[in-house]
């Protein structure tokens, strides 16, 4: 009987091998999938990340490059959602990151464009002077009472003007209506914004060769 008892108890236990399910190996894969990679640094991006143009409520600022409705003109500072500046305005080419070296460079440019229209805005303003110092005249057929048979018009007085030497152009004459008697008038110029000028305009019977004799 002890025999017996011993051959019991000394019998090896035998395991039932395992099946090869392939969890482990999914769950291996979703525990891999479900983990984000390790992404590197980049510098670029940890700029403009912490960028001191870059606003606290959520928006980036970005400098236009070209002009956008409802939004701004080139050289312009705007500030927009992330997801408008990424998905749109970059890569349209719309508009850049407001970095400081960008912003310097806009604001050279502004600058530049400054003196350009001080510049060309001097250039009119001594136009002007020159042509209210002048006087035209444009003779028309004409009745005894004085009423033109025909009339005289905006193109005819720019290119009266423009005879005088001066760079006039048929939407620079102001008036309201073609002239339909003979007389004196003061005929606006307008050259640009707030530039504005008269020249004097006589309106002169036709001379015929039968008034000449």
């Amino acid at each position: 009987m002890a025999k017996s008892s011993q051959s019991k108890t000394e019998k090896p236990r035998t395991q039932r091998p395992k099946k090869s399910t392939g969890e482990p190996k999914a769950a291996e894969k979703s525990k891999l999938g479900t983990s984000k990679p390790e992404v590197p640094r980049q510098p670029g991006v940890e700029r403009r990340k912490n960028h001191p143009l870059r606003a606290k409520n959520g928006h980036i600022s970005l400098l236009l490059t070209q002009a956008v409705p409802h939004l701004g003109q080139p050289g312009d500072l705007v500030k927009v959602r992330p997801g408008f500046a990424r998905n749109y305005l970059l890569p349209q080419g719309l508009a850049t990151f407001a970095t400081p070296h960008n912003v310097r460079i806009v604001e050279k440019h502004r600058e530049r464009l400054r003196q350009l229209e001080e510049a060309r805005r001097a250039d009119l303003l001594n136009l002007a002077a020159q042509i209210a110092q002048r006087s035209l005249t444009i003779e028309a057929n004409a009745n005894e009472e004085g009423h033109l048979y025909g009339s005289v018009n905006a193109d005819q007085i720019a290119a009266a003007i423009r005879a005088l030497g001066f760079p006039i152009e048929t939407d620079n004459v102001r008036i309201e209506g073609p002239l339909k008697d003979l007389g004196l008038y003061n005929i606006k110029i307008h050259l640009a914004h707030e530039i504005d000028t008269e020249v004097k305009l006589w309106v002169v019977p036709t001379h015929s060769e039968d008034a000449a004799g």
